[in-house]
Formats: structure tokens, C-alpha cells, sequence
């Protein structure tokens, strides 16, 4: 059976002012007219029913969620005491998988990424689980076709393809050669014009076995500490368990735990649109832009504006005028001004504001 596993702890601080502490960017409304997490929980329509889904998100967000997926079982949302990384956050979730699935198949996925096609998606899952179920030990990830030299993704570069036997449908399948960090302008050029390598999805498909007896082999201590959590699952002294054995853990990715070690690690070529929507840049990518090079979400009215990012709420008027590549956005306590060609800087930002003690609008 299929288990759906959204990681959701994210801080989004590039999304800064509109996301927050309390409301980060996985609870934002970006494209359509649904919130990112529950975009990301109507795509497993068809695929996975309600009971087969796991959110693990922190704590502090738990309720949030709860309010904007009324319809997921409240012990369905796992809230972290602390961050502590991706492999505890799996593999805590596969051991709860395991509890009710020994022979659980796990797809793996962040909470904040759009991908449209909801059907081709369903689709290319269920063939990842099909090569799954053919080697119970195998891996599956999606890679994205890049279209332009990106600095700021992962790359996973292809080897072979599969054997035509080991095919199960109309999506080619490849061994994976190597996962590449996030390159320079140059090397990512290079990427591209080689022609073997994806942009990094970060949506995995495998057994919860599997990943368990990987984290057994390479983080032997964090498992120890996972278990003992899901030990004390029910038990009167759960949160005080849970909150000492987490915080015990040293924080570390899957990739950095798992997927640099893993032998049998398939990429398949997403057959779906994927944005990871990064930054505020990615409003352009899916909402489009006027003759003037601008994308508005907001009440309006501008002059000789162009290239530029204008978000606002309700009725509040945003006026422009003599903008070029500029970002704003408007909430209620705070406004951005930014220069679109250094919206990486709002990280900076958002630091500044914190040492300044000026966390009411974090």
C-alpha cells in the first residue's frame, strides 16, 4: 500500500513578510486559490486516501494545519518539537508507516512545490511504486528536465537506462550516476548543455523497510532514538519522550544520510510541470506577466512600472511609480521594497530584523 509522507516544516523565509514564524510559506496561498499544503494534499487524489497520509511539520504549526486540512485525522499531523533536518523526519514517518504496513511503500515530498498536472503526477507515482515493488531495495526519485542553467537546485546526473524488462510503462527510468549540490552559474551551463541531468525534485518513492535499514546501516543512533519515540507512541509520557529523545538527535539531511551511500537509485524523468517556488521570483513563473513585464496580485495602479512583483491583501491600494525589477509586498505590519535581482538578500533581512528584537514581525 501507498503511504503519503509531506514534509512540512519549513521556515520559507524568503517569502518574508508574508510568511512567518506562525504562517510559513507551506500555508501560503501562491498559485491557484488553495494554500500550498493543501494543493500538495489534493494531488494524492486517487492515489492514496486520507488514513495513508502523514504531514511531520513543528509543532508550533500543527493547529494551523489541522484548520486548513479538516479533513486528515488530527493524529495524522506529527509535530516536531525541534528542526533537526529531513532523515529524522523520514524516518520517524516510516517507522509509523511500519506500524500498521510492514510491507509499506512510501512517496516522500516537500509541502511546498506546485506541480499542476495532478493526474501525470498520480501516474508517474504509481509507476515508481511499480519498480519499487519489482526490487523492494530500490530507491525512486523524479528529476525534473531543467530549462534554464539554475543555481539554486540540486542536480541528480543519469546513467543508463533501465533494461527494457525492468520498464513498467512510458517513462524512461535511468540509474542514477550521482547527486550534484547546487552549482555555480557555470557548471549549471554545463549541466544543461550535457543533456543528462535533472533538477532535483526532492520527491522520493521506496519501502519503508528500505530506508529503515539504511538509516540502521549508516545513523544507527538516530534510529535508536526514532524508535524509542514510536515505543512510546500512546503512552501517558509520549511528549515528554518524544521532546528528549528528538532533541537528542544531530540533525542531518537524507541526502547527506542516505541518498550519497544508496547502490539502487532510479531517476525518472517527471512527466509533470514542477516549480519548488523558491522565492517571490516564482509569482511570475505561475501567475504570468502583463505587457508590461509586471505581475500584479494585488489592487493596483501603476505608472511607468515594469519587471516588477506587486502582492498585496484585499482592498489596500499599491501605487507605483518610475518601478523597474522592483518586489513589493504589502501585509498589514510590514511592507518589502526590493530589488528583484537581489531577493536572495531577504534571508539577510529577515536576520537583521531578529537581532534587532523586532520578532512581532517575524
Amino acid at each position: 500500500m501507498i503511504h503519503a509522507v509531506i514534509m512540512a516544516g519549513g521556515a520559507g523565509t524568503r517569502f518574508w513578510p508574508e510568511s512567518r514564524a506562525d504562517f510559513p510559506k507551506q500555508l501560503i496561498t501562491i498559485a491557484g486559490n488553495r494554500s500550498m499544503i493543501q494543493a500538495t494534499c489534493d494531488r494524492l487524489e486517487g492515489l492514496v486516501s486520507f488514513e495513508q497520509i502523514l504531514i511531520v511539520t513543528g509543532e508550533r504549526l500543527v493547529e494551523k494545519i489541522a484548520e486548513q486540512l479538516p479533513e486528515l485525522s488530527r493524529t495524522s499531523i506529527i509535530g516536531e518539537p525541534c528542526r533537526r533536518d529531513t532523515a529524522p523526519c523520514i524516518g520517524l514517518a516510516a517507522l509509523l508507516c511500519s506500524r500498521t504496513d510492514p510491507d509499506a511503500t512510501m512517496v516522500v515530498m516537500p509541502a511546498d512545490h506546485v506541480i499542476k498536472q495532478t493526474a501525470a503526477f498520480g501516474q508517474a507515482v504509481a509507476q515508481a511504486a511499480a519498480l519499487v515493488d519489482a526490487m523492494p531495495g530500490r530507491i525512486v526519485t523524479f528529476g525534473i528536465r531543467p530549462t534554464y542553467p539554475a543555481e539554486t537546485f540540486g542536480y541528480i546526473e543519469r546513467d543508463e537506462p533501465l533494461e527494457q524488462s525492468e520498464q513498467t510503462d512510458d517513462l524512461c527510468a535511468y540509474r542514477v550516476k550521482q547527486f550534484r549540490e547546487k552549482p555555480k552559474a557555470d557548471v549549471a551551463q554545463s549541466y544543461l548543455d550535457a543533456g543528462t541531468f535533472y533538477w532535483n525534485s526532492g520527491i522520493f518513492v521506496w519501502k519503508a523497510a528500505t530506508i529503515l535499514e539504511e538509516l540502521a546501516e549508516r545513523e544507527p543512533e538516530m534510529l535508536g532514538h526514532l524508535r524509542t519515540i514510536t515505543e512510546h507512541w500512546e503512552s501517558e509520557d509520549f511528549e515528554d519522550v518524544f521532546r528528549q529523545e528528538f532533541s537528542a538527535i544531530d540533525g542531518v539531511s537524507i541526502d547527506y544520510a542516505v541518498m550519497e551511500h544508496a547502490t539502487d537509485i532510479v531517476v525518472l524523468e517527471a512527466p509533470f510541470d514542477w516549480d519548488d517556488v523558491g522565492n517571490w521570483t516564482a509569482l511570475s513563473r505561475l501567475r504570468g506577466e502583463d505587457e508590461e513585464g509586471n505581475t500584479i496580485d494585488a489592487r493596483h495602479l501603476g505608472l511607468n512600472t515594469t519587471g516588477s512583483i506587486v502582492r498585496g491583501r484585499g482592498d489596500h491600494l499599491l501605487v507605483t511609480l518610475g518601478l523597474s525589477d522592483c518586489i513589493v509586498v504589502h501585509t498589514p505590519d510590514a511592507t518589502l521594497v526590493a530589488n528583484r535581482n537581489d531577493e536572495e538578500s531577504i534571508r539577510k533581512l529577515v536576520q537583521l530584523i531578529e537581532e534587532k528584537g523586532w520578532t512581532e514581525h517575524l
